[in-house]
């Protein structure tokens, strides 16, 4: 019960039902979620030690991260990526490559829905995590994303972002699918480099 306190907040913090800077109430998380509220104070608990939660005063608040953090972000996200995608292209098996391919033409099909595009964009990364077969890297990359929640919005949601970002997947496909490795380190660090551009100039239009 615990656990599932813990994954039904989370995901909520993943799908966006609660944005940075949502305050949290534990009574009010109970009753949503169904749960007594002891497994729910324990999550709470759990997702302020992983910085997904920080204090405000006597209240939890959904972390926000700033400029800093979402540098320091990208630049572990990158080097992480790169070399997943390196390990994929060495030790991907003939049906997660297809599934890799599978998966693009689910985005090509989302490229006019930003939010969809940004569902179906985690799972085609996690794929491939997953065919690194290196469960250290995935266990990292996995820490990666979830602190990603945190950042209010897509950067698929920027003009043309889309269309470019389904450019680069097909870039990275191909270059697992030739069992190149370098090749796919090279395209995810630009797919990575494209991303981080892009949430600048979606943070300064904010502030304009």
């Amino acid at each position: 019960m615990k656990d599932d306190a813990y994954s039904l907040i989370l995901a909520a913090i993943e799908g966006g039902t609660y944005r940075p800077g949502d305050r949290l109430v534990e009574s009010e998380l109970a009753e949503r979620f169904g749960v007594s509220r002891t497994p729910v104070r324990e999550a709470l608990q759990r997702l302020e030690t992983q910085a997904m939660l920080v204090r405000d005063g006597r209240s939890l608040i959904v972390a926000s991260l700033d400029h800093n953090q979402l540098a320091e972000l990208y630049t572990v996200r990158a080097e992480l990526e790169a070399l997943a995608g390196r390990l994929a292209a060495r030790h991907a098996t003939p049906e997660e490559v297809r599934v890799l391919a599978h998966m693009l033409a689910e985005d090509q099909a989302n490229a006019g829905d930003p939010e969809a595009l940004a569902r179906t964009n985690k799972r085609f990364h996690r794929q491939i995590h997953l065919a690194s077969h290196n469960r250290y890297l995935v266990q990292q990359l996995d820490l990666v994303h979830r602190t990603m929640a945190l950042m209010a919005r897509t950067s698929l949601a920027a003009e043309g972002r889309s269309e470019t970002a389904l450019a680069e997947h097909k870039r990275i496909v191909d270059a697992i699918a030739a069992g190149d490795g370098q090749a796919a380190d090279q395209a995810l660090r630009q797919h990575i480099s494209m991303a981080w551009e892009t949430r600048l100039r979606l943070d300064a239009q904010a502030v304009e």
